[in-house]
């Protein structure tokens, strides 16, 4: 039967499950295009219907509070309206003042600031003048062309111009109202159009919820429920929370620039307040008309000093201090993804566009963590790390880059013990490169760059203990918020440490413990590892090459002191044949020794097989270094306690 479809078979073609991935990118590709082009292109439907949405999430707070004292919807949703009508009516009239008294001053500011660019230049030409006179020329002597003497103008000499006066006729008065009213009905439009979405949004409230949850996930309605409860969560808690930091900062910058001295100090602190709803970059934008303004008023230089210090301690304490204590350190989006967004939103939408560049981003970034098709917007936008610890650490090593590596396991052994750290981070990213070396996707030079990073990163970790954090790093990791790839990793207790003095004569010899290495690449970096734990809990260790204890060389391995043996795999690939033999081998040659083998894969099947563990034959099984730490440990205490009794 051939594979082509034919024109009259109606049935849809099977796409290859290759071609997937590129069709549903340019699906995507093609309706972000769209979505971008109808942004810009209604943006005048589209602006208002967005500030009525955000609106409701600020009311919603004050209509549920009026709700509880027992008024009705309907009242609660108008007097919540008026409210904000009243405050938006109250900034409008404020803003319009201040600029009516500052347009006047114009003229007296334009000439403290020509003063100043004429001070600058004067300054500016002496130095240059010392520098030319050092040269040869003073600034300012060239040699300019004469005119002719005794010449007469082209066109007749005695010839007076003809004046030549334009005038405009009288306007209509249609024309002197279109003038007036043209400039305020556009805001006054738009308010109105706010307001009355606004009020319908606060109504059916419960209504509109419905029929997006139909809309969207009717199918899937946990996802969907939880989508918009996040987004709802999230909005809400931003703006609320950020109107209060704003307004204060604008309270602030405008008290301060009134005892300063600045003119139409409320009309900066209004400014401030707005432009503070931009991260980053809007207390700087804020600070820049004032700051001019300053240099405009004041002869000298100290007003434009004051204000400056103003700004920067102000914004300083409100980012630094009250944002991290009302709302944490982030507000889930990158600092990247804010400069871009403020540059795409005010290229779409001008300057509201810019105030509202956060609050859109955020709805992007929630669409992303709940929408798999849109979970790059997340990935682009969010504040997410792009790699989780143990992927980032496997990328580091395999880029040859320890010192990044140490930077991370710093931070991470703030709150947890070095042995957490090398089986969460350490242990499983050495698990992804022994995969990708499976599938021979690692070169030799890889493996070999991976190798020597991984001992580079184990000499620098020498200096840790495995212990609990105390002290100072306790105090730091209480202070600092995780990551959220830094949450996701479990914490486990440090095992408990064996003085030496607690430790049997067996034990206490030049290496009591052999780690030896599996048949992986990377098994012996596992067991560096566990042989660096062994000795921070009191165990002295060596490590050895699985060459060490093949069929040839077995008869020559130096078994003096040795009380306890542990095998490291990171894979155990095919049937466990070669791993029986290998135990007997060592049975053999240490029939006094204890065997401990250590599968680091938790779903290696002879850890859940008794039958297989028994058949194997060694005396431990461990799937975490932790795990092969405290056995070793307590095979030394039992052993103490036999010699004592």
């Amino acid at each position: 039967m051939s594979d082509k479809v034919t024109i009259t078979d109606r049935r849809p073609a099977t796409v290859p499950a290759a071609e997937t991935p590129g069709l549903s990118g340019l699906l995507t590709l093609a309706v972000c295009v769209v979505v971008v082009a109808g942004l810009y292109l209604g943006r005048t439907v589209l602006i208002p219907i967005t500030l009525a949405v955000l609106l409701s999430f600020l009311l919603a707070p004050v209509v549920h509070l009026l709700r509880r004292i027992h008024l009705g919807r309907v009242p609660s949703v108008l007097i919540a309206v008026v409210l904000a009508l009243g405050i938006i009516i109250a900034v409008g009239g404020l803003i319009g003042t201040q600029l009516a008294g500052l347009v006047q001053d114009v003229p007296r500011y334009a000439t403290t600031i020509q003063s100043k660019v004429d001070t600058v230049q004067s300054f500016a030409l002496t130095r240059m003048n010392l520098v030319m006179r050092r040269l040869g020329q003073p600034l300012g002597q060239t040699d300019v062309p004469r005119p002719p003497q005794g010449g007469t103008p082209a066109g007749g000499a005695g010839q007076k111009p003809m004046q030549v006066e334009v005038r405009q006729p009288d306007a209509t008065p249609i024309e002197i109202a279109e003038r007036v009213i043209g400039p305020v009905v556009a805001p006054l439009s738009t308010t109105a159009i706010v307001l009355i979405v606004a009020i319908f949004v606060l109504l059916q409230r419960e209504d509109l919820r419905d029929r997006l949850i139909r809309l969207f996930g009717s199918s899937d309605l946990h996802r969907t429920t939880v989508a918009m409860n996040d987004a709802a969560r999230r909005l809400s808690r931003y703006f609320l929370t950020q109107l209060g930091i704003n307004a204060a900062f604008g309270v602030i910058i405008g008290t301060g620039l009134l005892l300063i001295g600045v003119p139409s100090p409320l009309l900066w602190g209004v400014l401030g307040m707005l432009l503070r709803f931009v991260p980053y970059i809007g207390a700087p934008l804020a600070a820049i008309l004032p700051l001019a303004l300053a240099a405009a008023v004041d002869p000298g230089w100290s007003m434009v000093l004051w204000t400056a210090g103003l700004f920067l301690m102000t914004e300083a304490i409100m980012g630094q201090v009250v944002e991290p204590m009302l709302y944490g350190h982030s507000t889930g989006l990158s600092p990247f993804s804010v400069v871009v967004s403020a540059t795409f939103w005010t290229w779409l939408w001008g300057p509201i566009g810019l105030i509202l560049s956060t609050p859109l981003t955020l709805c992007l970034v929630v669409l992303g963590r709940h929408v798999e098709r849109l979970e790059f917007l997340e990935v682009i936008l969010g504040d997410r790390p792009a790699l989780t610890p143990v992927e980032s650490f496997y990328q580091r090593m395999l880029a040859g880059d320890p010192d990044e590596a140490r930077d991370q396991a710093e931070v991470l052994l703030r709150d947890r013990p070095l042995s957490s750290y090398y089986d969460e981070v350490a242990l499983k990213g050495l698990q992804l490169a022994a995969n990708d070396s499976a599938r021979g996707v690692l070169t030799e030079a890889q493996l070999d760059r991976i190798k020597h990073s991984i001992q580079s990163l184990i000499d620098d970790l020498d200096e840790h203990d495995d212990d609990e954090p105390r002290g100072k790093d306790a105090a730091e990791a209480a202070a600092t918020s995780p990551s959220r790839g830094e949450q996701d990793i479990p914490k486990h207790p440090a095992p408990g440490k064996l003085s030496e003095d607690a430790l049997p004569d067996s034990w206490q010899g030049r290496a009591p413990v052999l780690c030896i290495a599996g048949r992986g690449p990377l098994d012996e970096m596992a067991a560096s590892l566990l042989a660096q734990l062994l000795h921070k809990n009191g165990l002295k260790a060596r490590v050895l090459p699985h060459e060490a204890v093949s069929r040839t060389r077995i008869a020559t391995l130096d078994g003096d002191g040795v009380a306890m043996v542990c095998l490291c795999y990171l894979e155990l690939a095919g049937t466990p044949s070669h791993l029986r033999y290998l135990l007997r081998r060592l049975r053999q040659r240490l029939p006094t020794v204890r065997l401990l083998v250590g599968l680091w894969p938790e779903e290696q099947a002879i850890l859940a097989d008794d039958r297989l563990r028994t058949a194997v034959g060694a005396d431990i099984y461990t799937s975490s270094l932790r795990e092969a730490v405290e056995a070793c440990l307590e095979a030394a205490r039992a052993e103490a306690s036999a010699v004592a009794a």
